[in-house]
């Protein structure tokens, strides 16, 4: 049986007081409709059309072919939203999910239940419901004879009686195609906002005799659709409690899951920790056996097994194995290290690539380089990569020594084995195994310090008088 989504993501949202589409808004580094579009690729959705209105063409943007698309020019309504959907899916034979661009919660497994309870039963329409413990503003699920669901009223004209109902509507539904079609056809829309409701289809399937059931989900997290910023930072903690815990589950220690965030496509291999504080996004993927944190921030990169990073910050860079990072480094996009690489603190290394075993300690910038294995950079140690206008490269062999508070002045070799004397200012190459010193020799003037403080002191007195 065919598999079609129709994804709500027309509304502008102007609870949300953003210039930002309310279905781009990102939680847990991904915007909502993104999760949303996760979600039903993993129940093998065939065709997924996704209703735009405002902010269609960021909307489009950032989905671009995972989905087709359909506007809806004027706001009428969520019945009026999926009659949109009408021209592409109408005539279609099968099985089609509605899904709000705005519940970035709602679980794939939760959908394939709520499908397979919908094919088992016959049902012409499945609501998605949940029994939330305040059930304040959404509308009540009244179910009838034999726990089928009779009709869904909502809050303003609930009874005393059909207040009380716990169990409500999270606005998630899947229909056989045909017949959802068929009902928005005769929808109307007689009511104070004047606008076409996607709910008012149930009532509709029921008077025409057919069955709608309900699959009630045990997570009410899933029936949370954000309209504001209250309701996103809601949204968060949930998300990032849900990642946390399914870390936790494949064997990944982390110390204070409240003081932890973890974006969806972050991988992490088991029986790494991860101490408070720490940060990883974007599509990071984390070795076994690491140590994170205290408070490191990793973006959109590999860090491979036994790596021990701390107090540091990453970025589109690459930690080989047994390798340690931090405390207060900072690896830039293009930042490669091999293995057993040791960088320390105050060290920054941006678009360099360094061998195996190979260590900058401390107080030292590393750019535009490849270096290679068993190097030493002594503190202070530097590239001096950029003239202002162009980036040039800096090559250092295996086992070559970079003495402290060297200047290595790119486009610039170090040979196998050479040694940089501390202090030197390189312009030219060096030989495999040669010494080179390129510093100007010290010269002592026998007592002019007094002399130097009085000269200094009386250029101050001027400046004030």
């Amino acid at each position: 049986m065919k598999l079609m989504a129709i994804v709500l993501a027309a509304g502008q949202g102007k609870r949300m007081k953003s210039k930002l589409y309310k279905v781009l808004h990102s939680v847990c580094g991904k915007p909502m409709v993104g999760h949303v579009i996760d979600t039903l690729a993993h129940i093998e959705i065939e065709k997924t059309l996704v209703i735009v209105g405002h902010g269609a063409e960021a909307v489009q943007g950032y989905l671009g072919d995972r989905a087709e698309y359909a506007l809806q020019e004027k706001q009428l309504g969520t019945g009026h939203a999926v009659l949109q959907a009408k021209e592409v899916l109408g005539s279609e034979e099968g099985i089609t999910f509605v899904v709000c661009g705005d519940t970035p919660l709602v679980r794939a497994e939760t959908l394939n239940k709520m499908m397979q309870l919908h094919k088992d039963s016959g049902a012409a329409g499945t609501i998605l419901t949940a029994e939330m413990t305040d059930a304040t503003g959404y509308g009540r699920i009244i179910r009838g004879e034999g726990g089928r669901v009779d009709r869904i009223v909502e809050q303003k004209d609930c009874t005393p009686d059909e207040a009380a109902v716990r169990e409500i509507n999270t606005g998630t539904y899947c229909f056989d195609n045909r017949k959802l079609f068929a009902a928005l056809e005769n929808v109307k829309n007689e009511n104070v906002q004047g606008e076409y409701y996607l709910t008012d289809v149930i009532s509709i399937l029921k008077s025409m005799g057919e069955n709608v059931e309900a699959y009630c989900t045990p997570d009410e997290a899933e029936a949370i659709g954000v309209n504001d910023r209250i309701a996103l930072s809601e949204a968060e903690r949930l998300m990032r409690e849900r990642i946390n815990r399914a870390h936790m589950v494949e064997g990944v220690t982390i110390i204070d899951p409240a003081q932890t965030y973890i974006e969806k496509d972050v991988v992490i291999g088991p029986d790494t920790i991860v101490h408070p504080g720490t940060v990883l996004r974007g599509r990071t993927v984390i070795g076994s056996d690491c140590i994170l944190g205290p408070n490191v921030e990793i973006t959109d990169s590999t860090v491979h097994d036994g790596v021990v990073i701390k107090y540091s910050v990453l970025q589109e860079a690459s930690v080989g194995n047994e390798s340690s990072v931090g405390p207060y480094a900072y690896l830039r996009p293009g930042a490669d290290l091999g293995e057993h690489v040791k960088i320390g603190d105050f060290v920054e290394i941006k678009n360099a690539k360094l061998g195996d075993g190979s260590k900058v300690s401390h107080l030292s910038y590393v750019g535009d380089a490849e270096v290679g294995k068993n190097v030493n950079f002594g503190c202070g140690a530097i590239t001096v990569n950029y003239d202002g206008f162009n980036k040039s490269l800096t090559e250092i062999g295996d086992d070559a020594f970079v003495g402290s508070n060297v200047n290595l002045i790119a486009p610039v070799k170090i040979g196998k084995g050479a040694y940089v004397v501390a202090g030197s200012t390189i312009t030219t190459n060096v030989e495999e195994n040669d010494l080179a010193i390129a510093r100007e020799r010290q010269t002592n003037k026998k007592g002019y310090a007094d002399r130097m403080r009085r000269k200094l002191q009386a250029k101050k007195n001027n400046e004030k008088s």
